[in-house]
């Protein structure tokens, strides 16, 4: 196990610094194992986005042979039917842990509970000019990723999937990378629970382009949703503006504001919770009391080695693990909105006199009894939440993200009077005299010359 060395900082400048050095998504070094995979799948090193252009190219123009060839090069071996049938997801469902398959139906009944409240509607409004509104409507079609890699993660396709569905998506596909020649039967029993419409086994940046361009088999979808690795982000920069996709995705993130009433042995155990979903997870603390610093972190070297994924755990804390000791509760919420993590959990006396003072942050955890890792299955709200400081201007999923505006004007010949002559008078401000002349004929107003043929 990684040697775990998490620094405690009382400099307020220093603990700024180290939260606000990040700078979002980058491509960043590949691995020697994977650069030299690379390098045997396509013949000459190649950087990621170099792959990523390649397979998209491939995608695009060859279809459903392209995604044959791309399994058969990358993943060695090719499934033996693109799409899953519904009679399969049934059947993984049927075959999980019946404990199991009530956790899946509870995750879902509570994210639709918390969703249903979300709904938009559309308005028209009518005065003495006429009507002005917007209508609101479903997308047609949401392609959503669910990563396999180093574990499952069937609540993240429920946290997406769900909400969609509440939105009233015409239909919802989803793409999954099989392992051992089939998708996981977790992945197929949440997508059953969620009401998916379509699965297909097909992984990577190959399934993104799948998804945005659509193949024989594979339709082309309007958004794309869901997390996955440096390929899959790449894909998803690349086709955005050919679809619309959600976010790009970084290593997940807790801030912990703590003062002298919060249990060091729960701060811990929040902080590895954080810890464990991957090398390059970040887990903060904030304090206001140097002996729960310490204290947490003496707590966290004895329950680490207790877990599963206590490598990852360990690497993720030598490397983006912090505790900081801060002079007061409002230093510490000003320290949180500069950093504007993915998770605020609030473990203080009084964590609803903070919130208030929140601005940046994915979700907001209040209190010793509203852990985030609760969040991540059955609170109810979506886990799918902004990263890498991208809180400052986005927002969890939401059952906005699956519809879209659109405007609607309606207005009289009253109105039509009214705003007329500032609106030609705009217009040819701009250069733009055709757009005068259809408010100018309307009114009745028609410019000398304006009827001369051209020549």
């Amino acid at each position: 196990m990684t040697a775990v060395i998490v620094p405690i900082i009382a400099d307020v400048a220093e603990i700024s610094r180290r939260l606000t050095r990040r700078h979002g998504f980058e491509e960043g070094d590949l691995p020697p194992h994977v650069r030299a995979s690379i390098a045997k799948t396509w013949g000459e090193p190649l950087t990621a986005r170099e792959v990523v252009d390649r397979i998209i190219a491939e995608v695009r123009t060859g279809g459903d042979a392209a995604l044959a060839s791309l399994s058969e090069r990358i993943e060695g071996s090719v499934p033996a039917s693109l799409e899953v049938p519904p009679a399969g997801l049934r059947a993984a469902f049927d075959g999980l842990d019946p404990d199991l398959r009530d956790a899946l139906r509870l995750s879902a009944s509570q994210i639709e509970r918390f969703h249903v409240k979300q709904r938009r509607t559309s308005w028209i409004d009518w005065d003495t000019e006429g009507a002005l509104g917007q209508i609101v409507v479903p997308l047609d079609r949401v392609g959503i990723y669910a990563p396999g890699g180093t574990a499952p993660y069937p609540s993240t396709l429920l946290m997406i999937a769900v909400p969609a569905r509440v939105a009233g998506v015409g239909e919802i596909i989803v793409c999954s990378p099989p392992t051992g020649g089939a998708i996981n039967p977790i992945i197929l029993a949440a997508a059953h629970v969620a009401g998916v419409d379509r699965v297909f086994q097909v992984g990577g940046a190959q399934a993104i382009a799948a998804l945005a361009h659509g193949t024989e088999t594979i339709p082309h979808v309007d958004k794309v949703h869901g997390p996955g690795n440096i390929f899959v982000t790449l894909a998803k920069r690349q086709v955005f503006g050919v679809v619309a996709i959600d976010q790009l995705a970084g290593p997940t993130e807790t801030l912990l504001i703590a003062d002298g009433t919060a249990s060091p042995d729960l701060l811990a155990a929040d902080l590895l919770a954080q810890a464990e979903h991957d090398p390059m997870a970040s887990p903060i603390l904030l304090t206001t009391d140097p002996a729960v610093a310490e204290s947490t972190r003496r707590a966290c070297l004895v329950q680490l080695g207790s877990l599963e994924r206590r490598d990852i755990a360990a690497a993720a804390m030598s490397g983006q693990g912090l505790i900081g000791v801060v002079p007061d509760l409002t230093t510490a919420v000003d320290l949180s909105n500069r950093y504007a993590p993915e998770h605020l959990c609030l473990l203080v006396h009084d964590p609803w006199a903070l919130i208030p003072l929140v601005r940046h942050a994915g979700g907001i955890f209040v209190g010793e009894d509203s852990p985030e890792a609760l969040g991540d299955y059955t609170i109810g709200i979506s886990h799918v939440m902004p990263t890498g400081g991208s809180a400052r201007f986005s927002s969890p999923v939401h059952v906005a993200d699956f519809t879209k505006v659109i405007s609607l004007a309606a207005v009289n010949r009253q109105a039509l009077t009214r705003l007329g002559p500032a609106t030609a008078r705009l217009a040819r401000a701009e250069g733009l005299t055709g757009h005068a002349r259809a408010i100018e004929r309307r009114l009745g107003i028609v410019p000398p010359g304006s009827d001369t043929p051209a020549e």
